[in-house]
């Protein structure tokens, strides 16, 4: 009876279950059970050095006993020694194969190690274990475990339609949802699940981790602060919570966080290649160099660490790392992910060796392993382009004057990446008046929302959506921008810079819910922007890029897009040339203010010196004074750019000029 009442008195008072467990061992000196309970009960308390002394010695005399191997290894965790927490958590797993809780502790530390496959695993047979006790769930966890996701997800939604209410099954459901991509999906399950049983913590680590997915970090703060006060100090919540705080321009805070988990949790590579992508952002160039190779050290096939470092553009790779580089491709191991990133990063250190023809080759293999995870269609977007030249005529946005918000804050810079948008962004935000956010996903957002759910023809219920709204709803969608984008802007300054790209898709969009915004088109030529593109590994959302020949499709329709607008809309729009802002800065500088209405500022033309945080590739470019040097590199090139030159077309040969069929 006593030692149940300790046990009892763990989950509410671990300093009065200790008490009692104290009190036991007076009676029964040497007692395991007892032991193993004041063993949790210092865990708990904090006091995890005489913990780890009482349950180690445990665990020598009782070799057999699950339990005690399980909470040695939640105090390793809690110790920062992950390696041995790992080890001692699968001892307790060989013994007792369905304990929930060393499965969803092994995930914990596995994520601390940065085996993030291993994680997912783990936590797979958590949800296995925990759905053991519930006959009808164990069919859909083991298609859960084996990763076969449509037979889980048919069996579960049939389980769900008898029993809706199931949180368990919620949860599963939407880590199907996750794995396949479909975020809105499985945050509206995980919402569910939510509201049903408020103190679920896995299933709101999930939906803050869905949230920061889908550019929702102003949603996904709230919900990691809401963990983090249950358990201040686990790793997954620390570096959840620095990864939010990165997207929402916080990257001080996430720093912050980062070398305090560092500090408890040195032998994490993925977190300190997470650290180096802040450091980078805010900067600090040397800082994060280091930190991107003390990933390395750690594990020398993480291949996005050696991606980071290549990505930084001012540095060069040693013939060691060259060679380090050349050895992890022989590797047969080798995951695909790792892979794409050592041939992006050997592409370009032959790039820097001038090794034109090699460095092509890699690059090419990057692109080719990139789009086979992630297909596009160029048809579907020509597609687009053309029925949004058929919905958006001068007559239809004449019939909506005045729809909209009149809020004259943002400014768009958008059109290809790569085509000196950083540039941009640079020079207005070192003006007084404007400040610099980041590539803003909430454009795109909106017009996914306003898409539905129709995956077999997103762009036109899209355009359906946008003709059938009224303007006091185009209004209210101009107000939501808005104020979401306000959880982003640290300064008073009365105009911000959203720089998202694939806004040139959306310029409709925009027009009619922020007709007062300024639209900055950003052009550089066909033949030097699209070969970047290609040389670019992008993390996500530029599918288009990893082909030439789609490459040339996708900025051949962008520029007869830009040229309806500039017919529908005279005036509406500023175009830079990235040529014209090289060789003439000053003039294209203050042509650029003017549009936007804003007064000359000398510390426009030395954008080079504003220490704002920087995300995109360019970031330690614009850093320097403008050079020319790039401005004809892609010539280097050009024996191996064929199918590229073939899908440009005429809008290569008129560049700058539109070609008139286009025009």
């Amino acid at each position: 009876m006593a030692l149940a009442h300790a046990t009892r008195l763990l989950g509410k008072d671990p300093r009065l279950a200790a008490e009692q467990a104290l009190e036991i061992l007076k009676v029964s000196p040497g007692d395991p059970r007892a032991r193993l309970i004041l063993g949790a009960a210092r865990r708990i308390a904090g006091q995890t050095q005489a913990a780890l002394e009482l349950l180690a010695a445990l665990a020598r005399e009782q070799p057999e006993a699950a339990p005690v191997h399980l909470e040695l290894g939640a105090a390793l965790g809690e110790a920062g020694r992950a390696s041995e927490a790992v080890a001692s958590l699968r001892r307790a797993l060989l013994l007792k194969p369905d304990s929930p809780d060393g499965w969803r502790l092994l995930a914990d530390q596995l994520d601390v190690l940065g085996d993030g496959g291993g994680a997912d695993e783990a936590r797979a047979r958590y949800i296995e274990a925990a759905a053991a006790k519930d006959p009808r769930l164990r069919e859909p966890a083991a298609a859960l475990v084996r990763n076969d996701l449509p037979r889980a997800e048919a069996q579960l939604r049939t389980h769900l339609e008898r029993h809706p209410t199931d949180v368990a099954a919620l949860r599963m459901l939407a880590e199907i949802a996750a794995r396949l991509r479909r975020y809105q999906d499985a945050q509206a399950l995980l919402e569910r699940c939510l509201k049903l049983a408020p103190s679920f913590d896995a299933a709101r680590h999930n939906y803050a981790i869905v949230l920061n997915r889908q550019g929702k970090a102003d949603q996904a703060l709230p919900e990691v602060e809401r963990l983090l006060a249950k358990e201040p100090h686990n790793p997954g919540y620390r570096n959840l919570h620095a990864a939010v705080l990165a997207n929402l321009g916080d990257y001080l805070g996430s720093i912050r966080i980062y070398e305090a988990v560092l500090r408890e949790f040195p032998q994490q590579p993925k977190v300190w290649m997470s650290y180096g992508h802040s450091l980078k952002t805010a900067g600090r160039t040397d800082d994060s160099i280091a930190a991107y190779r003390r990933a390395t050290a750690m594990e020398p096939t993480l291949g996005e660490a050696w991606w980071s470092l290549a990505n930084l553009k001012t540095l060069r790779f040693s013939d060691a790392d060259v060679s380090a580089l050349r050895a992890a491709l022989t590797r047969e191991t080798l995951a695909d992910e790792d892979r794409l990133h050592f041939e992006f990063a050997l592409a370009k250190a032959l790039e820097d060796a001038a090794c034109w023809e090699e460095s092509f080759v890699h690059y090419a293999r990057g692109n080719a392993l990139r789009r086979q995870r992630h297909p596009y269609s160029a048809d579907d977007n020509s597609s687009f382009v053309r029925r949004s030249q058929e919905l958006f005529t001068a007559q239809f946005f004449a019939t909506r004057t005045g729809a909209g918000s009149p809020a004259p804050d943002p400014i768009f810079v958008l059109g290809l990446p790569r085509s000196g948008s950083t540039l941009i962004e640079q020079i207005l935000a070192s003006h007084s008046l404007v400040e610099g956010t980041m590539e803003l996903p909430d454009i795109p957002r909106i017009a996914r929302e306003l898409a539905g759910r129709d995956a077999n023809d997103a762009s036109g219920s899209f355009l359906s959506a946008v003709a059938a709204l009224t303007p006091a709803q185009l209004r209210q969608l101009g107000e939501r921008y808005l104020a979401r984008t306000r959880a982003v802007r640290r300064t008073s300054a009365p105009f911000f810079v959203d720089k998202m790209p694939n806004n040139c898709l959306y310029v409709g969009l925009i027009q009619l819910i922020l007709p007062n915004a300024r639209i900055i088109d950003a052009r550089r030529h066909p033949l030097g922007c699209c070969f970047s593109c290609f040389k670019q590994h992008f993390a996500r959302g530029q599918s288009f890029s990893y082909g030439l020949e789609d490459l040339g499709r996708y900025y051949h329709d962008y520029v007869a897009l830009m040229a309806h607008f500039d017919r529908v809309l005279p005036g509406r729009m500023h175009r830079v040339l990235y040529e014209s802002m090289i060789e003439d800065t000053e003039r294209q500088v203050r042509r650029l203010l003017e549009y936007c209405g804003l007064p000359f500022e000398e510390r426009c033309l030395r954008f080079y010196e504003n220490e704002r945080a920087v995300r995109t590739a360019s970031s330690e470019q614009v850093r320097q004074p403008i050079f020319r040097d790039a401005l004809e590199h892609w010539r280097h090139y050009e024996p191996w750019l064929g199918p590229l030159e073939a899908a440009l077309g005429a809008v290569l040969s008129a560049y700058p000029e539109v070609p008139a069929a286009l025009g």
